[in-house]
């Protein structure tokens, strides 16, 4: 990961506001950060794909990706592409909502 003095300091109140724009084959979605985690040697970032009104989707769906900073600090982001990578991320994600839960209890 890159040094976080040159990533762009968040403060809390606008964590839950920060978004993300993909550019899918059935065209744009904006999608909410959940979370950045690392699994395997490797971070990743799950994204909620939101509604067009801009609210959290009904379905729960998330999208996962590879995460990485540049030498400036900037985000970037990759498609997961092998499928026993993609299952070490959804299994240590779903481990994270888990212990979540677990939390909120």
């Amino acid at each position: 990961m890159a040094n976080k003095e040159n990533a762009t300091p968040v403060t809390p109140d606008e964590i839950d506001d920060i978004r993300v724009s993909l550019e899918l084959d059935d065209g744009e979605v904006e999608c909410r950060i959940l979370t950045i985690f690392e699994a395997g040697g490797q971070d990743y970032i799950a994204l909620m794909p939101l509604s067009p009104d801009g609210s959290d989707n009904d379905e729960g769906e998330v999208y996962l990706y590879r995460y990485a900073e540049d030498e400036e600090g900037l985000p970037q982001i990759g498609f997961i592409d092998d499928e026993d990578e993609y299952e070490i991320a959804a299994d240590r994600f779903d481990e994270l909502l888990d212990e979540e839960m677990y939390e909120d209890m």
